[in-house]
């Protein structure tokens, strides 16, 4: 039985796909390793879920220029969090 490793990556794409780039995304789930292609346009995103065992980051990114999608960056997948400001430390009781 062959052991896989899910990972996902999230990029920021420029301007939206034309018709050609979305038919290739939707070939994309043809490559074997990519298991999911997921588009937002409302955030311009793209997110890929692959195996690593059978690709890494740099063919998704790959793939996915030559599909025709213009890549702008790599989004972290968990958001930032905001930063809690240290207050004064509190004052021993008497």
């Amino acid at each position: 039985m062959d052991s896989m490793t899910t990972v996902e990556v999230l990029f920021r794409y420029e301007q939206h796909p034309t018709e050609a780039a979305m038919v290739a995304l939707g070939n994309m789930s043809e490559v074997y390793g990519i298991r999911r292609v997921q588009l937002k346009e409302e955030w311009q995103t793209i997110r890929v879920e692959y195996d690593a065992t059978r690709l890494n980051k740099a063919i998704v990114e790959q793939l996915l220029r030559r599909a025709g999608i213009n890549i702008a960056e790599e989004l972290p997948l968990i958001p930032p969090q905001p930063v809690v400001e240290a207050g004064p430390a509190p004052t021993p009781a008497k």
